[in-house]
């Protein structure tokens, strides 16, 4: 009974091993290829439960999710033979599976390493065609343009798809900062004194222009005002020869009223004339005689 027993335990057993080992699951985050003795025979599984043969089939998965390369900073040669050190991570993810594992035989470690090859390649070629003011500031997206370009061209080939390649910093090394600032400074000190001379030009010509133009307005015054002061002086000669014309003898004492308001009354005034000047006359008499 108990031989029964152990014999039916041991059947459900085995087939439950062979159940267990003729299924599979692909999860959505994961890709898989069926072998048959050790040939590719199926790579497009959708996530869910699938069969194989036990001791015929086996299956290896991969992942289907974007993974990150992120490696030390390099060094890449300018147009001008200066080094930068650049810092960059790459997004990429395993498109088709079946090339990726007869490129890199399903090894993410080696395919990280030729992913990292190509995209320093594609870098020292695009480094070398600009200078270090056109890579920091200037043609930094046409740079990744052209370098994620010739990158994806090359990695298709090891079944891979480059999602986005990022530079995150790129600096100096020592050796080449001091000079490189140098030559910033001295280009900056050279456009300064550029728009020095040219502020300077300006200003010139500004004052010159306001000099003249000062010049100009002063003369038309000058002008105008001698104009209306001789208008002036006419209609004043006028009236005086008119109040002259009314009555001589008055005029002639109002003048010496008005020379004598000028000429005395006060203590630092000294005037000498003889006694029989004309200038007393109208102080003598009314009438002048």
């Amino acid at each position: 009974m108990q031989t029964r027993l152990y014999g039916l335990l041991t059947l459900v057993a085995v087939v439950l091993l062979s159940l267990s080992m003729s299924v599979f699951v692909v999860h959505e985050r994961e890709q898989a290829i069926k072998f048959r003795f050790g040939e590719i025979i199926k790579a497009d599984f959708e996530p869910g439960l699938h069969f194989k043969v036990p001791f015929i089939n086996n299956v290896i998965k991969f992942s289907d999710q974007i993974l990150t390369l992120d490696n030390r900073p390099e060094r890449f040669l300018t147009g001008e033979r200066k080094f930068v050190l650049v810092d960059f991570f790459v997004k990429w993810r395993i498109s088709d599976v079946t090339g990726f594992y007869i490129a890199t035989a399903g090894d993410e470690l080696m395919a990280s390493q030729r992913l990292f090859a190509i995209i320093t390649d594609s870098l020292r070629k695009e480094f070398a065609k600009r200078t270090i003011q056109e890579v920091v500031a200037g043609e930094r997206a046409e740079l990744m343009d052209e370098m994620m370009a010739r990158a994806r061209k090359v990695a298709a080939e090891l079944g891979i798809t480059i999602v986005d390649i990022r530079v995150k910093r790129i600096d100096l090394p020592d050796e080449v900062s001091g000079s490189v600032f140098e030559r910033m400074r001295q280009e900056r000190v050279r456009i300064a004194k550029q728009f020095r001379a040219e502020g300077a030009e300006m200003s010139v010509k500004i004052r010159a222009e306001a000099d003249r133009q000062r010049t100009i307005m002063l003369a038309e015054a000058f002008r105008d005002a001698q104009s209306t002061r001789g208008e002036g002086d006419a209609i004043a000669a006028g009236i005086y020869s008119k109040a002259y014309l009314k009555n001589p003898e008055f005029y002639s004492f109002y003048r010496s009223l008005q020379a004598y308001r000028q000429s005395l009354g006060l203590e630092q005034d000294l005037l000498v004339l003889k006694p029989d000047s004309e200038f007393f006359r109208y102080l003598k008499s009314a009438d002048g005689n």
